[in-house]
């Protein structure tokens, strides 16, 4: 397995935040168990709590080694790592509050520098201006900013111009940890490493594309921040849109950084523009009321913490999306994304169409093949194709081959941010957004925000515990097609 650097510096701006003990420290903490104990790394959270070492040690201690499986915590490695991790106090908008940082960093100039914003996107420019002023950024320094990198086009640019001004492009990693996931990597290698399957992508084979994000979970104590952002920023401009690039992009010259993301943004920028009556007419937005998840009764929306009593903030998004050009014309892309939904699920379906002339009686529920790529909860690719049932029938039902990543390489997976950090760290650019790229994704997502803002409707109704509102499933049945919901 390949590790970090022997010797780092990451800095965690939110370190005493949910995502931070959730994700990030987690996946460090596997990449310092596989690495035997490397002790040139050094972490540092930056919070506005006022906690001591010890303290703050304490607070590690009881909410983050509850998402470390008991099996995977190695007592000697957990202690080792706790000594790498540092704290300090830090006002992000006070530029005197950045002293103390710069005195423990001091003398280290020569060593690989992460500073990681899981902040609001509203302090990413008053963090770096500030880490500029205190003589902190380095040419070995790289910064990692969390999404949604603003709430449109207009915003995105501000923070791109300010945070631009202090890092250079190559150090600026715009992370999206779907990209991250096992599933995509695989996907990457299944389109282009094996010669099979490129004659059959594209409009000549490929039916349709399904793209879904599905989660049981409500706002998770993230009110305030949720109903300024919504489902459309929150994930449909920044996760499907990436998992959207991945599927639909040209073989790019190599696997290098610049090469991907070219292909990536001709992508974003081929995908047709909505007009008022396209997002009428394809775009679906809903709000989940009260209901249960398994088997429990959740509240609505409107009666969550940090919500607005008569909030219009979309939990629920689904849409059809095309492209213009010669390989996917007319090929839709239907992709959706919601909270308080039935099952947790993140996964890309392409449907291939239907044999030219049916000579075998195919299963009622459709013969045609599929490929599944299952992002979460579990990771694998599942490939459906038709096959004889045994017999002296000539009876013919779909079955999937299937790739489960845990079996077929009996080792742990990776997980998504445990990847993506040692890329930051080892300065690797490939699989984190470029500045034009998320341009081009609002410049796509702006006007469907707006024509949805001027039509003055409400979102519509959904139970939480079930699939979304029964528009969703209109605007697929329109066309013939219907949303895989089913194992």
């Amino acid at each position: 397995m390949a590790a970090a650097p022997q010797t780092f510096d990451l800095i965690f701006f939110g370190g005493t935040g949910d995502l931070a003990m959730r994700k990030l420290l987690p996946a460090l903490y596997y990449r310092f168990r596989d690495s035997r104990g490397t002790q040139g790394w050094r972490i540092i959270s930056a919070g506005r709590q006022p906690l001591s070492r010890d303290e703050y040690l304490a607070y590690v201690a009881e909410h983050c080694r509850r998402f470390i499986p008991a099996a995977d915590l190695d007592e000697t490695a957990w202690s080792a790592f706790m000594h790498q991790l540092e704290y300090v106090r830090i006002d992000a908008r006070d530029a005197a509050g950045y002293a103390d940082l710069a005195n423990r960093l001091q003398n280290s100039a020569e060593r690989v520098r992460v500073f990681y914003l899981s902040t609001a996107a509203d302090l990413f420019a008053d963090i770096c201006r500030n880490l500029a002023q205190a003589g902190l950024v380095t040419p070995l320094s790289r910064v990692v900013l969390e999404k949604p990198l603003g709430r449109d086009l207009a915003s995105a640019t501000e923070i791109n111009e300010q945070v631009g001004a202090i890092f250079n492009e190559s150090q600026i990693f715009r992370i999206d940890h779907y990209l991250g996931k096992e599933a995509v990597q695989n996907l990457i290698a299944l389109r282009f490493g094996n010669a099979i399957i490129e004659p059959l992508w594209s409009r000549a084979s490929v039916r349709d594309v399904q793209i879904t994000i599905a989660e049981t979970v409500g706002v998770e104590g993230r009110g305030e921040f949720y109903d300024r952002a919504g489902a459309m920023r929150d994930m449909m401009q920044n996760h499907l849109l990436q998992l959207l690039c991945i599927v639909a992009m040209e073989p790019p010259s190599s696997i290098d950084p610049d090469a991907m993301r070219d292909e990536k943004l001709k992508v974003l920028r081929t995908l047709k523009p909505f007009s008022p009556e396209d997002v009428r007419n394809k775009t679906v937005r809903g709000q989940y009321r009260a209901g249960a998840i398994d088997g429990k009764p959740v509240p609505g929306y409107l009666n969550e913490d940090g919500i607005g009593a008569d909030s219009c903030t979309e939990t629920f998004v689904a849409l059809k999306a095309e492209l213009g050009n010669w390989r996917w014309a007319g090929v839709p892309f239907f992709l959706r994304t919601g909270k308080r939904m039935q099952e947790r699920l993140a996964e890309i379906v392409v449907n291939f169409r239907s044999v030219p002339h049916a000579i075998l009686p195919m299963a009622a529920a459709g013969g045609d093949n599929r490929l599944v790529i299952r992002l979460q909860p579990d990771e694998g690719i599942k490939l459906y194709l038709s096959v004889k049932v045994p017999g002296d029938e000539m009876r013919v039902r779909t079955v999937p081959l299937d790739l489960d990543f845990a079996e077929a390489f009996q080792t742990r997976q990776w997980d998504a941010y445990e990847r993506l950090l040692v890329d930051v760290i080892q300065g690797k650019l490939t699989l984190f957004m470029r500045r034009d790229e998320l341009d081009a994704a609002w410049r796509w997502i702006d006007p469907i925000h707006a024509a949805w803002h001027d039509s003055g409707d409400r979102p519509k109704p959904y139970a939480a515990g079930t699939w979304g509102p029964t528009a969703s499933s209109a605007l697929i049945v329109r066309e013939g097609l219907s949303w895989r919901e089913d194992a």
